[in-house]
């Protein structure tokens, strides 16, 4: 099997990173959902709920594990669950290779990131819609992605909440100043309608679930969806 690619440094004007949100695949057929956008994708993005952080359950630990060698791309899971911390390891022993945890969640956001970097893959922040930039501020050199909600978190199929491409603009300019290269990546309510001006405002990573697995072909929506940014 051919390696998983390397963590992107830099991306140009018209590059930006899919990564196909599992939790509007068909469960019931979840590595043939998987295949299917894997020529075009360039993260599987795997979303933990647990019940209490959100009030929706998703999968855990062993879906993660069975669907490690489903696939040649970087796994970029999401915990949106409370005491992170708990779970980091075996999420990271199950085969993530990007773990994201909310500060919201975090009693100790740095020592959290800190336990993730110790396994040796990228740790990432996420920040629901109404949490302020300022909370990610004193962590930003120890990140190597933000994730910003563009819906509240628990369910697929939201809509996008519009003051979400100024918030990707002031986060962009907060990575300029610290002359940091950690990316700014989206969730939800995330199509053609708005991944190119969410791109010009600094966002790197899409993370997007009905628009890629509802279409008759995910691999070619990926195609489109890469297509109206460059």
């Amino acid at each position: 099997m051919d390696p998983r690619p390397a963590w992107p440094t830099s991306l140009g004007p018209g590059e930006i990173l899919i990564c196909p949100s599992i939790l509007s695949a068909d469960f019931a057929c979840l590595g043939d959902d998987i295949a299917r956008v894997e020529p075009e994708a360039d993260w599987i993005h795997v979303d933990v709920m647990d019940g209490r952080y959100v009030p929706n359950i998703s999968i855990g630990m062993p879906v993660v594990r069975a669907i490690r060698p489903r696939t040649r791309r970087p796994l970029d899971v999401h915990l949106m669950i409370v005491e992170p911390e708990r779970y980091v390891d075996a999420f990271a022993a199950a085969g993530a290779d990007l773990l994201t945890v909310h500060a919201e969640a975090c009693l100790h956001l740095h020592r959290t990131l800190q336990q993730i970097r110790a396994h040796g893959i990228r740790a990432g922040v996420s920040l629901n819609p109404a949490t302020p930039l300022s909370a990610v501020e004193e962590v930003l050199d120890d990140l190597d992605l933000v994730l910003l909600m563009s819906v509240n978190p628990g369910f697929g199929g939201q809509r996008f909440i519009p003051s979400i491409p100024g918030k990707i603009r002031r986060l962009r300019e907060m990575r300029e100043a610290r002359d940091r290269s950690f990316l700014i990546q989206a969730d939800g309510g995330i199509g053609l309608s708005n991944l190119a001006m969410l791109k010009s405002c600094g966002l790197d990573a899409a993370v997007m679930g009905q628009s890629i697995f509802a279409a008759p072909d995910p691999a070619q929506a990926i195609r489109d969806l890469r297509a109206c940014v460059g």
